[in-house]
């Protein structure tokens, strides 16, 4: 098996994509003590969707795909919680999970994305992404005063995850979606 990495996880009722932002509110201890030693050491962590159990109390049994987040900023209270603000980076895979800690440490491998094909299938999947998530977003401005422009990234791989993040719809669907390693068959899953 190649080098796996290490990498303190973080459990929660939510699936987060690479380029996107998330505000935490930490409180239980364990996850304080996982904080400091990844903003101590410049470290990622990783947040993973809760498979089974709860986001408080006992260990919860997450999904085994999630994504590597960095600390952008952190408040910490008197009383040692924490409010932070994390971005998403990189997709992983957990290979093994420890639960010798207080927190869940996973031995991970990077998500693999296949190559994208320059081909017209891809070309109108891209294309038909666009206009229906810019739809979409203006719609949702429609009835304000706001003048809305939607710029997407030019990277097709990009746009398919950072359109996923937008979208209202259950966290199974997002973690399918984080999952995929196919852009253009998460770019037809979208549309």
């Amino acid at each position: 098996m190649a080098h796996l990495e290490e990498m303190p996880l973080f459990p929660l009722q939510a699936v987060l994509f690479p380029y996107s932002s998330l505000q935490l509110h930490v409180f239980e201890e364990r996850y304080r003590e996982m904080v400091r030693h990844c903003v101590e050491y410049e470290l990622p962590f990783g947040i993973v969707l809760i498979r089974s159990g709860a986001e408080v109390g006992d260990t919860p049994d997450p999904y085994l795909v999630g994504t590597a987040v960095r600390v952008q900023s952190v408040h910490t209270y008197e009383d040692g919680r924490m409010d932070l603000r994390v971005r998403g980076e990189r997709r992983f895979r957990v290979r093994k999970i420890d639960d010798s800690r207080s927190y869940l440490v996973g031995h991970v491998e990077p998500v693999v994305e296949m190559d994208v094909e320059d081909n017209p299938r891809t070309s109108a999947l891209v294309m038909r992404a666009r206009e229906v998530f810019k739809m979409l977003i203006e719609g949702s401005f429609a009835h304000s005063d706001v003048n809305v422009q939607v710029f997407f990234p030019p990277d097709p791989t990009a746009l398919s995850v950072v359109i996923a993040s937008f979208l209202q719809i259950d966290d199974p669907s997002k973690q399918r979606l984080l999952e995929t390693t196919d852009t253009a068959d998460r770019l037809a899953e979208l549309i």
